[in-house]
């Protein structure tokens, strides 16, 4: 695990736009924290590196936005999932190995988590714009992401 801190929203892009240029296509990222701590912007900022050309928004209420680009992208958010049946009407298990899937609020679905997953976690920082990130799963590509 390594951590990168961001102060701006436009710093956490970057470093999405970063990891996305190791991606193979066939990546779990799963996110972690609170609500507004930036899950939403550092996929924007993954989807950009990926070379995604529509909005990307939060798929709080559709549960999964897919988006198109040099790999097919699949964003969930698992805010409401509480129960394995929950998680398997998503069509979550559909998705793996068909793309890049993108899981904000990871926690509610930890026990079904593969261990390769790359896992990001968002932290507040000391002020309003900054975040601590910590980053497993990628360590051998630190010097790039940094």
């Amino acid at each position: 695990m390594f951590k990168l801190v961001s102060n701006s929203y436009k710093e956490t892009e970057y470093i999405a736009r970063r990891i996305a240029k190791i991606l193979k296509g066939d990546e779990i990222i799963a996110l972690y924290g609170d609500l507004g701590a930036g899950k939403t912007c550092f996929t924007r900022g993954l989807c950009d590196g990926l070379e995604v050309n529509e909005t990307v928004s939060s798929p709080t209420f559709a549960i999964v936005n897919e988006y198109r680009g040099r790999y097919n992208v699949y964003h969930f958010d698992m805010y409401r999932i509480k129960t394995s049946d929950d998680l398997y009407s998503t069509g979550y298990y559909d998705y793996i190995g068909n793309g890049v899937i993108v899981i904000e609020w990871s926690e509610n679905i930890e026990q079904e988590l593969k261990d390769n997953r790359i896992k990001i976690k968002l932290l507040y920082g000391n002020n309003e714009n900054q975040r601590f990130i910590e980053i497993s799963g990628l360590d051998e590509y630190e010097d790039i992401i940094s």
